[in-house]
């Protein structure tokens, strides 16, 4: 396999969180004239920042995937496409893009996107290493090898898998936990005959995309009605992903951590409390790291202003709990600067609990 920067090893006192500042689509405002809020990965940022659990230096900065990168899984033709705005403004549902010209749309709407694509790419050597990985960005699950669609113009999924399955020796099988409000068709079509990939979906069973085709490639298919609240999704939700990992032992989680299963989402159609999601992903990542299995994250989708909070606090929650240890992170350092936070972060540990 040719060689990427993507895998190379971020200082081992980081933090496996990877983001860039260029994940955020800021143009004129017409990012604002689609129902996803495009600057919400530097709002988590900047939460985690407020509350001392992060600092720029100590989280992994993501780099933009290149064409060589995307062709492990994409084809060339579907990337050619891309060339064409009007092509992007389809993807992305924002049609004003259509009558801008490709060099600004390469560098305002498609390099962020392949930004978090090299940065989901990283998180997946992280979770490996480190056993949990974040990516504040990514999780665009609607887009296959030779097709995108619903904002999802490169599939970040699927790539960190086959990455991991080329490069890392003893990656051999993935299980893809997808919880976004929507049916994770990009994925599932890429991975459809794969028998080294085991796919969890739980989604409102009447909004987009509503892929029959790649329906068949789901394991475990746990399909919602209409404005599902917290107990019952939660209830599924454990029920499920235990099933999911006593059915089929991986080398590693893809957790697609959506938040459009908020109450009030323009496009989810479930009625989920922030408490509710902040508990949804305690339980994924319990379920992962009690078997001690790695995780890694992709935030996805999430349309309402208040997203980019609860996922910080859901982070916030993960670190309480003592689901996002620091000690394998740092430990390779051994300086005593080190040592001395990982013990601070034992007393808070204590102070919480």
């Amino acid at each position: 396999p040719h060689r990427t920067e993507l895998y190379e090893d971020p200082p081992s006192g980081c933090w496996p969180i990877v983001y860039s500042p260029d994940y955020n689509i800021t143009f004129m405002g017409l990012e604002k004239l689609h129902p996803f809020d495009a600057g919400k990965w530097g709002k988590v940022i900047n939460f985690l920042k407020e509350e001392k659990l992060i600092a720029d230096d100590l989280i992994v900065q993501a780099r933009e995937a290149t064409d060589e990168d995307l062709l492990v899984v994409h084809t060339r033709r579907y990337l050619n496409k891309l060339k064409w705005s009007f092509v992007v403004a389809t993807i992305t549902e924002i049609p004003p893009v259509a009558f801008l010209p490709n060099f600004v749309v390469q560098r305002k709407v498609l390099k962020p996107l392949r930004t978090q694509t090299g940065g989901t790419i990283m998180a997946g050597k992280l979770a490996v290493d480190r056993g949990w990985a974040i990516n504040v960005g990514g999780g665009f699950h609607h887009c296959s090898s030779d097709k995108g669609g619903g904002f999802c113009a490169y599939a970040d999924i699927t790539l960190a898998i086959k990455f991991l399955f080329e490069r890392v020796p003893g990656v051999s099988r993935a299980t893809i936990i997808d919880l976004d409000a929507h049916q994770g068709n990009g994925h599932e079509r890429d991975f459809m005959d794969d028998p080294r990939v085991y796919i969890m979906d739980a989604y409102n069973r009447y909004i987009y995309p509503g892929d029959g085709f790649a329906k068949r490639a789901i394991k475990r298919r746990v399909e919602l009605e209409w404005g599902t609240e917290d107990t019952e999704y939660l209830q599924k939700v454990h029920t499920h992903v235990e099933g999911a990992l006593n059915e089929f032992k991986p080398d590693v989680v893809v957790y697609n951590a959506g938040t459009d299963i908020l109450d009030g989402d323009p496009l989810g159609g479930l009625a989920i409390s922030p408490q509710g999601i902040v508990k949804r992903d305690e339980v994924v990542f319990r379920a992962a790291r009690s078997r001690r299995i790695p995780i890694l994250m992709v935030t996805s989708g999430g349309y309402q202003k208040r997203t980019a909070r609860i996922i910080a606090d859901s982070i916030l929650n993960l670190h309480g709990l003592g689901l996002l240890d620091k000690e394998r992170a740092a430990c390779a350092l051994g300086s005593s600067s080190v040592d001395q936070m990982i013990r601070d972060s034992a007393k808070d540990f204590s102070n919480l609990s």
